[in-house]
């Protein structure tokens, strides 16, 4: 049986993580709200509707009418201008393009907002093996709640149970679970092992790169099909 891989971008398949972090920060400073860095790393993967109200509770802030929209507006500038510094994990583009080649279907499921996609998937370059693109503009409440990743299923058209979902944070992990589908963790992100463990992910590895390394042993195997030569 070959069915699909649903894969999150940022700090999976594309180092920005730590980019966003400082985009993030950066848009909340703008707005005169001082917020702690790492609050703001352990709500990545939400889409900016759910990470802003959450990272402001988490810092006893009580956000004034409009603030929000205007820290969304000030990330859309900062994420924009620090783009040029994101880079394809190695391996990325080569695990993409092999799950394509073994009949399995290649579908982006990120919270990312429609212009950062944009940017993601032409940093990506892999259009020519996906099979379909997600995003939060698909779905009214992005992750952990598992909207998204059902949306990605009925684009990929499969079951749950003919799917993995390859991310790298809790989000993911709890979004894949809620979904009923299978999640892969990987480091990359900057979340422990143990924390994407305790979450429910199924597997970690180090990051795609020792992922497209040993496909045949990873939890991705069940829905691949024989292999085919690499992209």
């Amino acid at each position: 049986m070959t069915g699909a891989v649903l894969l999150d971008v940022d700090g999976t398949l594309v180092d920005s993580n730590y980019l966003q972090v400082d985009a993030w920060l950066r848009s909340f400073r703008d707005v005169g709200i001082d917020v702690d860095a790492w609050r703001i790393h352990r709500a990545l993967g939400m889409a900016g509707s759910q990470l802003i109200p959450r990272v402001a509770t988490l810092s006893g802030v009580e956000l004034r009418p409009g603030a929000a929209d205007e820290v969304d507006e000030a990330h859309s500038r900062h994420e924009a201008a620090s783009a040029h510094r994101m880079r394809v994990f190695d391996g990325a583009r080569k695990l993409v393009h092999e799950i394509s080649a073994r009949g399995a279907r290649p579908v982006l499921a990120t919270s990312a907002s429609p212009d950062q996609l944009e940017r993601l998937r032409d940093l990506l370059d892999v259009e020519d093996a996906l099979y379909a693109v997600t995003s939060s503009q698909d779905v009214e409440a992005s992750k952990p709640e598992p909207e998204l990743v059902q949306v990605a299923l009925r684009a990929a058209g499969v079951a749950p149970t003919e799917a993995v979902f390859l991310g790298d944070s809790v989000w993911d992990v709890m979004a894949a679970q809620r979904a009923g589908v299978p999640c892969l963790g990987v480091l990359s992100g900057g979340v422990s092992a143990q924390e994407l463990t305790d979450a429910g992910a199924v597997e970690v590895r180090t990051d795609v790169a020792e992922l497209l390394a040993d496909l045949d042993g990873s939890a991705l195997a069940p829905v691949l099909g024989s292999r085919g030569p690499r992209g």
